[in-house]
């Protein structure tokens, strides 16, 4: 086609501070926007015939302007099961709100997984395999780097870390699945070491483990710094000033944080969970992790204390970091959004491509 395909990105991700979801966003439609060659994009729009709305969060306003009209395309950053352990709320409001999200996904014509552990739930639930596709999230070289050791130990000063310390990085929104109360004991089983959490309370006191969690956060052991919700541009320098990203959650989606830390050439911790081990090459021995927080603290002080294993994870995370590259995830987007255009456009009469149906005929 000679015409630029139109989209139009649907989204609240940017109204909770401190969410991964949001940092994906706006990465995403950086890089789309980048190849204007052949897009245009536009950003919760109301007005204009765009040929594709991409849904990125399935706010009521947004599932209902996926119509016939357009191209549907829904954005699954995350599972209905997935609410267990973050958010609190009465049974049935809770169940009332997985079905609204099944809904949702289910209206889109098309699906993207940052995960391809997705795709079979997404099957059972009743969306179509041929019509779901995986394209991994990404973070821009530019924006998270490696940093001087002299700027680390800036940053040291400026939150009262002693230079020689072991760092020990957790990262996202504090709740329950996100492994904070285990991340705490091992910080008590290893008083030697400064243990500091990005993230706090996005959703306020309908967090799931709010009041517990909240207790911590008011009283945490010696060696433990909440910093609360960082913003996203001063978080490169948060992840340079630690040395390992630890995060032993219970359940996660495609942790940006990873992401934005490999990049810092920081080794990476992580619980054993099967949803890692496709998307950051476990095969590959790229990252330590462990089932449990006796496990967890035995990696911590291996890595604290062999130099050839913290630098072996040093290489893992370079791994992942080159494959999660910019330039990869854009051709990906680049190939998608033409396929699905030349897809659908014929089936549901897209106005951009009647008119150039008309020029050809």
């Amino acid at each position: 086609m000679t015409n630029k395909i139109r989209i139009n990105m649907l989204s609240q991700a940017t109204s909770v501070d401190g969410q991964g979801v949001g940092s994906a966003y706006i990465e995403q439609v950086a890089l789309v926007r980048e190849n204007a060659d052949i897009f245009e994009v536009a950003v919760n729009s109301k007005k204009g015939d765009f040929d594709i709305h991409h849904m990125h969060t399935f706010n009521p306003q947004y599932v209902m302007r996926l119509t016939k009209r357009h191209i549907n395309v829904t954005y699954v950053h995350l599972l209905p099961e997935t609410f267990d352990g973050s958010l609190k709320m009465p049974k049935p409001i809770f169940w009332l709100f997985k079905k609204y999200v099944i809904y949702a996904y289910r209206k889109a014509d098309e699906a993207v997984v940052v995960n391809p552990i997705f795709i079979e739930p997404l099957v059972k639930l009743g969306l179509k395999r041929e019509n779901i596709t995986y394209i991994p999230n990404f973070v821009d070289h530019e924006k998270f780097y490696e940093i001087s050791l002299k700027e680390r130990n800036a940053l040291r000063d400026k939150y009262g870390i002693p230079h020689d310390k072991f760092v020990v990085m957790g990262c996202g929104q504090v709740q329950t699945r996100k492994g904070v109360k285990d991340y705490v004991e091992c910080a008590k089983r290893n008083p030697d070491m400064v243990f500091v959490w990005a993230g706090g309370f996005s959703f306020g006191a309908i967090t799931d483990g709010y009041k517990q969690l909240k207790a911590i956060m008011d009283n945490p052991p010696a060696n433990v710094k909440f910093l609360g919700i960082v913003p996203r541009v001063e978080m490169n320098g948060i992840f340079n000033m630690c040395d390992v990203l630890f995060m032993p959650s219970f359940d996660e989606l495609f942790p940006m944080s990873i992401l934005e830390a490999v990049n810092s050439r920081k080794p990476i911790l992580l619980r054993n969970l099967e949803l890692y081990e496709d998307i950051l090459f476990h095969k590959q021995d790229t990252y330590a992790n462990a089932p449990d927080v006796d496990g967890f603290v035995k990696q911590l002080q291996k890595l604290a204390n062999d130099k050839e294993y913290y630098k072996h994870y040093q290489a893992g995370s370079q791994v992942i970091s080159d494959y999660y590259s910019k330039e990869h995830v854009s051709s990906l987007w680049r190939e998608y959004y033409q396929r699905i255009y030349k897809k659908w456009a014929p089936i549901k009469k897209i106005k951009s491509w009647k008119k150039q149906n008309k020029k050809t005929s």
